[in-house]
């Protein structure tokens, strides 16, 4: 018992160092990176002085992910109600409500079309690197995981693609805000746009009644975004307790093993963010000036694996960095952490399906097998939250719509963390990217915000 309070009082005088700089009131981006590193140095110290999986390291792991786990709970406890206001009140500021379909679909448009290009990124980096399923060995772990995986492929048999669409619809408002189903964020925003259309109709025709719901929004938005403001002043303590977890946590045998995966998948991350990057540039966006924005929000995102829970920094980012519209900076963030993801449902389904099918006997670069296979990433990656989201999720769909054994998905559970902190900044990244060109497609982007060398505070002041 002694190792972990001795291990826990070094994590206290790690978080004092974070706090000391937050105080100090350094950049977003220095209190980033400087959780980061802290984390790598401090969790790769515990596995090189304990080992993996020691009771000492456990134990501390468990008290450091309150840290980690309880920041990414009190994030999601906030996403609702901002999308719900901020969407709102972007429709009743702009008030013009045909815009609102030209947005969601211009977003939800490039959100599929790059799922598709990085559902072929990701046969190219396979067939690259020579990746294939055979020969590698099915452990306790992977057979446990690959049973696991089959159960629950049984249970989605009976969903159909238009049972995926007709859950985004908010039969019950009310239970989507509290989170009930994997779809209830696409449920807010629908039903947030329905608020904010009535709102604008009801002062068209009665201006006074108008006023006042304007009034009430803004007045919700200000709580809203306070409550943001105290959730995101914790980022440096989530960022630092989430990699120590990650790395301290980490098999270095495991990774080793599969070390050819691991390279292929970044190499593969890599050239989607490079496409992203190439769209924006085609649009006549900055490239590199952005990147420097949403640096923070990516390394956020890379950290926590958790697309949902990059919602708010997304948002904030996009409005104050970016200087997109408030309707995109939205949209995009919501539609993007649950579908058309381009690194969970694009990249790794595409990816899989390349190794598992010399496995069955067909040809992984067979024009007729890439063409299916990018058809059926593309339209599963619309509908995957309706089944949950995610990776799992998303190649458990592919991989049975192509009739391949989809337990052999098992075989990667050891790296699954490493690979996933990288999906999930991709996924990230891809909507912002959506976001910002239709911003700039619809006319709504402040070119003097994102042109700005002197970047404006994100909302990470203590309250």
């Amino acid at each position: 018992m002694l190792y972990p309070i001795l291990n826990l009082a070094v994590f206290a005088l790690l978080i004092a160092l974070l706090f000391k700089l937050q105080k100090a009131k350094k950049t977003l981006s220095t209190q980033v990176f400087t959780g980061l590193g802290l984390g790598v140095v401090f969790g790769a110290a515990l596995q090189f002085i304990y080992g993996v999986d020691s009771a000492a390291n456990n134990e501390t792991l468990e008290y450091v992910s309150i840290v980690g786990y309880g920041y990414v709970s009190l994030l999601k406890m906030i996403i609702m109600p901002l999308i719900l206001v901020s969407i709102i009140g972007a429709i009743v500021k702009v008030k013009d409500t045909g815009s609102l379909g030209k947005m969601s679909g211009s977003i939800i448009g490039i959100l599929l079309a790059t799922t598709a290009v990085s559902a072929l990124i990701g046969v190219f980096v396979s067939n690259l690197f020579g990746l294939s399923a055979e020969g590698i060995v099915q452990g306790a772990r992977e057979m446990a995981r690959g049973a696991a995986l089959e159960t629950r492929l049984e249970g989605l048999a009976s969903v159909s693609f238009a049972d995926m669409i007709t859950s985004f619809f908010p039969g019950n408002p009310f239970a989507d805000l509290a989170g009930s189903r994997p779809t209830s964020t696409i449920a807010v925003v629908i039903f947030a746009a329905f608020v904010g259309v009535a709102g604008v109709t009801v002062a068209r025709k009665e201006p006074e009644l108008g006023a006042s719901f304007e009034r009430f929004v803004d007045v919700a938005q200000s709580i809203v975004r306070t409550l943001v403001r105290m959730v995101l002043s914790l980022t440096p303590y989530g960022i630092l307790a989430l990699m120590t977890k990650v790395v301290a946590g980490s098999n270095v045998s495991d990774i080793l093993t599969l070390l050819n995966f691991v390279v292929a998948s970044y190499v593969g991350l890599a050239l989607i963010l490079v496409m992203h990057l190439c769209l924006l540039a085609f649009n006549g966006i900055s490239p590199l000036r952005y990147f420097k924005k949403v640096l923070p929000v990516l390394l956020f995102a890379f950290t926590s694996r958790s697309s949902a829970g990059t919602i708010p920094l997304n948002i904030d980012t996009q409005v104050k960095r970016l200087g997109n519209g408030e309707g995109e900076s939205n949209f995009s963030a919501s539609f993007g952490a649950t579908m058309g993801q381009n690194g969970c449902a694009g990249l790794y389904p595409a990816m899989l399906a390349v190794m598992i099918a010399p496995t069955v006997g067909i040809n992984p670069l067979d024009p007729s097998f890439i063409i299916s296979l990018i058809a059926i990433v593309t339209i599963s990656s619309f509908g995957i939250a309706g089944i949950g989201g995610g990776a799992t999720f998303a190649a458990l769909i592919v991989l049975s719509a192509l009739d391949m054994p989809v337990a052999l998905a098992g075989l990667l559970i050891s790296i699954e963390p490493l690979i996933d902190m990288g999906r999930t900044a991709v996924n990230v990244n891809g909507a912002m990217t959506a976001g910002t060109i239709t911003s700039k497609w619809l006319g709504h982007s402040d070119a003097g915000l994102f042109a700005r060398d002197e970047e404006p505070e994100l909302e990470l002041k203590n309250s």
